[in-house]
C-alpha cells in the first residue's frame, strides 16, 4: 500500500453500530486502494468521500495535510456519525482514521477546515490499508498501530504484562531516522515525566528509613530557596501543591530555548532567584516540574550520593532494570536510544534536539520491559516494601480537605469503570505512558519518538483489547478521559450571550465566539476548539478536560466556571474593549526582572506594540483589555502608580503567575 510520507496524530478507533439509514450525497467522491487524492480546501469547504466496507474489515485512512488544519468525520452505512478525528498537530501531518467495520456498505468521510478563517491549504487523503479484523489480540494490537508499522517514520515500542508475564513486546518505525535503525522493545527511550514517580519513590524510601520526614520543611535541605513565609514542605512538592513557579515556563521566559543545554546548576539558581510564589502552599494543584528537581536535590543530599548513582544502586540494579538510568550528562553516550522528531512543513520529519543535562522533573532514560518491572514493583514491593507503596499510592489533599487524584507521581483514576494508575510525559518529540489496571494484572508501556504521537490514548485502546469482556456492562468513564460526550439540543442563538472574553485569578484569559451553530473556545495559546453542549449554559470542551459552565447576575452572563471533577475555577467575563483606543507609545521601554536576570525592550513596530528579546525574534503583544495583552500565549499585565504612570509589567502563562517586570528606561 502506498506510504504518506508523514504521520501525526491522535487515532481514531471506530466501533460501528447501526442507526436509522440515510442516503449518500452526489457529491461524494469514491475512494480507492494506491490512488491518493489531492485538493485544495479553503474555509467553509466540505468535501466529501465513500469507501465501500464489508463487515469485519479494518481499514486505515490517512489526511495528510500540507498547510491546513482538517477535522475528519466519519459516518456509518446507516448515516450515524462515529468518528470526529481532530488530532493537534496544527497544519502539517496526517489525521488517521482506522476503521474496525461491523456494517457492509459504503462508510462516508468529510474532510472541512477545523477554523471558519483558514488559510487556504492543500490535503492528500487515501486508504493505507484494507484487510480482514485480527482475530488474535496480538493481531489487533498490531492494527492498531498501523499508522506507524512503517519505515523511513518515528514509531513507537511498546510491552505489555498480564500476571507478572511479559506477554507482547514489540517496536514500530525507526529510532534513528538518519541510520534506518529500527525500534525495538529494546529500545532506549527518554520519558520525560514518567520520571516523576521514580523521584517519589527515592524521597519516600528515604522517609521509610527514617532520613527526613515528608512533611519537613524543604529550606531544612534547600536552604538557599527563598523563605516565602508559609512553610513548603516535601509533601507539598510531591502533589503539586507547593505554589513553587515551574521551572521551564521561568527559563522560557528567561529566554532559554528548550534545545539549549540545560543543567541541574542552572535550573537550581533560577529557583533560588524567584521571591514569589503561585499561591499559599496547599491551597491549589498546579503541575509543577521545579518541585520534582527539588526532590532529587534532596535525596542528594539526603544520601550523601548524587540522585543518578543513587537510583542505580538502590532501585535499578536490585529490580534487574540494567538499561535504565536518569541522564544527567548531555554527552553521554547511550546504546540504542532513540532520537525525537516531529513532521516538517514539507511533509517529511525533523529532528527535535533535546540536550537536558538535569534529572528529577525528567531525564529518565529506560525501555519498555524495564518499565514493566518497574510497575510489577509497584504492585509487589521487592523495593521498598508495602509501607512504601502505601506512600507511593497516598494520594494529595488540599487545604480545603479536597482530595486529588494524584498521588506520588502517579494519577490515579480509572477507565471504563476500571481503576487505572499510571502517569504520561513529553519532551521535545518524546513521548511516554506506563499504566496499569492493578485489579485485572494488567501494565502497558508505550514510548514514542513523534512528538504528536498519544501513548495515554494508546494505551486505553491497547486496554480495550486485553481487557474486552471484563469491562462493567455500563461503562464508567472518568470526566477527564472521555471517549465521546452526549450533546444537547440547544438553540445556537443563546451562544451570542456568550462571546467574549474571560479571566481567570491567575490573569489567564480564554476567549469565547460563535461559530455559526457551533460555540467555539480559546484557551490561551491554544487553537479554537468547540465546546459541546450538556445544557442551555454547560459545555463540555474535551481538549482541556473539563465543563465550562456560564454564570448569570441580573439576567446578564458575569463569569465562566471550569468544572474538573470536584475543582471549580471562575473566570470574570471582561467589559467589551476595543483594542484600536490603546495608546501603545506609553507602554514602550525596557523591562527588567531581577529573579530572571532577563530583559524584554518594548517598541511600536508597524503599529503594534513588539516584545524584543536577545534570544528571540520580536513578538507583538495583541491587546485583550485595558493594560492587558497577551505575548505567544502568556497574558501581560501592566502596573501603573498612583498618577497613572507605567511602571511594569506581570506575566503570566500556564505554570507561572504574576512575575514582576520592572520598567528601568522610558
Amino acid at each position: 500500500m502506498r506510504c504518506l510520507r508523514s504521520i501525526r496524530g491522535l487515532l481514531a478507533i471506530v466501533a460501528l453500530t447501526a442507526g436509522p439509514r440515510l442516503a449518500l450525497a452526489q457529491d461524494a467522491t469514491r475512494l480507492d486502494a494506491d490512488v491518493p487524492i489531492w485538493r485544495d480546501l479553503v474555509a467553509g469547504d466540505a468535501h466529501h468521500y465513500t469507501i465501500t466496507l464489508d463487515s469485519g474489515r479494518f481499514a486505515f485512512i490517512a489526511v495528510e495535510q500540507h498547510g491546513i488544519d482538517v477535522i475528519v468525520r466519519v459516518r456509518d452505512p446507516e448515516g450515524t456519525e462515529v468518528a470526529e478525528v481532530d488530532s493537534p498537530n496544527g497544519t502539517q501531518g496526517i489525521e488517521p482514521v482506522l476503521l474496525f467495520t461491523e456494517l457492509d456498505g459504503d462508510y462516508r468521510i468529510e474532510v472541512s477546515p477545523l477554523n471558519e478563517d483558514a488559510e487556504p491549504g492543500r490535503y492528500a487523503i487515501g486508504i493505507e490499508r484494507v484487510e480482514p479484523v485480527a482475530t488474535t489480540v496480538a493481531g489487533r494490537v498490531h492494527q492498531v498501530f498501523a499508522v506507524w508499522d512503517r519505515p523511513g517514520a518515528p514509531g513507537a515500542s511498546i510491552g505489555i504484562m498480564q500476571d507478572s508475564e511479559i506477554i507482547f513486546a514489540t517496536g514500530y518505525g525507526e529510532a534513528q531516522l538518519e541510520y534506518g535503525v529500527p525500534i525495538t522493545p529494546e529500545t532506549v527511550f527518554h520519558v520525560a515525566s514518567v520520571s516523576k514517580q521514580f523521584t517519589a519513590f527515592a524521597v519516600i524510601l528515604l522517609a521509610d528509613r527514617g532520613l527526613l520526614s515528608l512533611d519537613d520543611d524543604i529550606r531544612e535541605y534547600l536552604p538557599e530557596i527563598h523563605d516565602f513565609g508559609p512553610t513548603i514542605t516535601i509533601r507539598h512538592l510531591i502533589h503539586h501543591v507547593s505554589g513553587l513557579r515551574d521551572q521551564w515556563d521561568l527559563v522560557s521566559m528567561a529566554g532559554w530555548r528548550m534545545d539549549d543545554v540545560i543543567t541541574r546548576n542552572q535550573i537550581m539558581r533560577v529557583l533560588e532567584r524567584q521571591r514569589e510564589l503561585n499561591f499559599e502552599p496547599g491551597a491549589e494543584y498546579l503541575y509543577c516540574n521545579s518541585g520534582y528537581t527539588l526532590l532529587a536535590e534532596i535525596v542528594s543530599r539526603v544520601a550523601g550520593t548524587p540522585f543518578p548513582e543513587f537510583m542505580r544502586e538502590e532501585v535499578f540494579k536490585p529490580l534487574g532494570m540494567d538499561r535504565t538510568h536518569f541522564h544527567d550528562d548531555h554527552e553521554m553516550v547511550v546504546p540504542n536510544r532513540a532520537y525525537s522528531y516531529g513532521s516538517a512543513p514539507d511533509g517529511g520529519f525533523r529532528k527535535i534536539v533535546l540536550s537536558y543535562a538535569n534529572v528529577g522533573a525528567t531525564s529518565l532514560f529506560t525501555t519498555v520491559g524495564d518499565a514493566l518491572q518497574w510497575m510489577e514493583n509497584l504492585d509487589r514491593g521487592t523495593v521498598g516494601g508495602e509501607s512504601v507503596l502505601e506512600l507511593m499510592h497516598q494520594r494529595g489533599v488540599l487545604n480545603s480537605g479536597d482530595t486529588l487524584s494524584y498521588a506520588a507521581g502517579l494519577s490515579i483514576g480509572s477507565y471504563r469503570g476500571l481503576t487505572l494508575i499510571g502517569h504520561s510525559g513529553g519532551d521535545a518529540g518524546f513521548r511516554s505512558y506506563i499504566g496499569r489496571f492493578p485489579d485485572q494484572g494488567l501494565a502497558i508501556a508505550i514510548f514514542s519518538n513523534l512528538g504528536s504521537f498519544n501513548p495515554a490514548e494508546m494505551a486505553r485502546r491497547v486496554a480495550d483489547i486485553y481487557l474486552e469482556g471484563e469491562f462493567p456492562e455500563v461503562p464508567d468513564q472518568p470526566a477527564e478521559e472521555p471517549a465521546m460526550v452526549a450533546r444537547a439540543e440547544v438553540d445556537p442563538a443563546i451562544f451570542d450571550d456568550y462571546e467574549g472574553s474571560y479571566r481567570f485569578p491567575s490573569d489567564l484569559l480564554v476567549k469565547v465566539a460563535r461559530d455559526g451553530d457551533r460555540l467555539m473556545v480559546q484557551p490561551p495559546g491554544q487553537s479554537r476548539v468547540e465546546m459541546i453542549p450538556q445544557s442551555d449554559s454547560a459545555f463540555f470542551v474535551r481538549e482541556i478536560s473539563g465543563v465550562l459552565r456560564f454564570r448569570r447576575e441580573r439576567g446578564e452572563v458575569t463569569a465562566l466556571d471550569l468544572v474538573r471533577g470536584d475543582v471549580v475555577e471562575t473566570a470574570r467575563r471582561l467589559p467589551a474593549f476595543d483594542p484600536d483606543t490603546v495608546m501603545t507609545g506609553m507602554y514602550t521601554g525596557r523591562y527588567y526582572s531581577a529573579e530572571l536576570e532577563t530583559a524584554y525592550s518594548l517598541i511600536v513596530e508597524d503599529g503594534r506594540l513588539t516584545a524584543v528579546h536577545v534570544h528571540y525574534d520580536p513578538v507583538p503583544l495583541i491587546p485583550v483589555g485595558p493594560d492587558q495583552f497577551t505575548l505567544r500565549g502568556a497574558q501581560v499585565r501592566f502596573d501603573r502608580d498612583p498618577d497613572g504612570t507605567v511602571t511594569g509589567m506581570r506575566i503570566s502563562s500556564g505554570r507561572v503567575r504574576n512575575l514582576r517586570f520592572e520598567r528601568v528606561d522610558w
